[in-house]
C-alpha cells in the first residue's frame, strides 16, 4: 500500500509540474508576441536583463536553424517527441530513482513539450524572448521552456554524480562489528 501512495504522489507532482511549466511557458510566449513582436527590445538593471522578441528557427542556440524547413520541422518534432516519450518511459517503469531526480526529468519533458507546442503550432518555429548577460557576455535568447529544460537537466546531472559518488563515512567493505 505505501509504494501506492508514494507512486500516486510522484505522479501527482508530475502532472502539477507539467501544468505549470507548460501554463507558465505558454503563457509568457502568448505575451511577448503580444507584447514584445512590433517594438525593439526593452531592457533592464543597466541592461543585465533584455525582453526581446524572437522566432527561433533551430534548437538550442538555433543549432540546426539553416535546415530546409519541412525537414528542420519533422527532425525536431520527431527528436523531441522520441526524446520525450524516453523519459516518459524511463520514469514510468523506474520506482526507485529519488523524487528529486523524478522531478527533474518531469521538468525536461515540460520544458520539451512547450517548445514542441510551440513548434507544431506556430510552422516549427519557438518564440523566445528572455535574454540575460553583463556587457557583451550574453545567453542566446530563451524562454520558460528552455529554463526548465536547462534547470532539469543540470539536476539530473548534478543528482546522478552525487548519488554515483562513493561515500567516504560508509562502506560496504567496512567491518565495523567488534570482537
Amino acid at each position: 500500500m505505501h509504494q501506492r501512495s508514494t507512486n500516486r504522489l510522484r505522479w501527482l507532482l508530475a502532472l502539477l509540474i507539467l501544468a505549470s511549466c507548460i501554463g507558465c511557458d505558454q503563457a509568457t510566449k502568448f505575451v511577448a508576441t503580444k507584447a514584445l513582436q512590433p517594438q525593439a527590445r526593452h531592457s533592464f538593471c543597466a541592461d543585465t536583463v533584455r525582453f526581446e522578441y524572437s522566432l527561433n528557427p533551430g534548437g538550442f542556440l538555433s543549432l540546426g536553424a539553416d535546415l530546409p524547413g519541412e525537414v528542420r520541422q519533422g527532425l525536431f518534432l520527431c527528436c523531441n517527441s522520441l526524446l520525450t516519450l524516453a523519459l516518459c518511459t524511463y520514469l514510468w517503469r523506474n520506482h526507485q530513482i529519488s523524487l528529486t531526480f523524478f522531478a527533474s526529468l518531469v521538468l525536461v519533458v515540460a520544458g520539451g513539450l512547450g517548445n514542441m507546442i510551440d513548434r507544431a503550432c506556430n510552422n516549427g518555429l519557438v518564440t523566445d524572448f528572455l535574454n540575460i548577460g553583463i556587457g557583451p557576455v550574453r545567453t542566446g535568447i530563451f524562454n520558460v521552456a528552455d529554463i526548465a529544460i536547462t534547470g532539469g537537466a543540470l539536476a539530473a546531472i548534478v543528482l546522478s554524480w552525487r548519488d554515483a559518488r562513493p561515500s567516504l563515512h560508509h562502506s560496504p567493505n567496512n567491518n565495523t562489528s567488534t570482537r
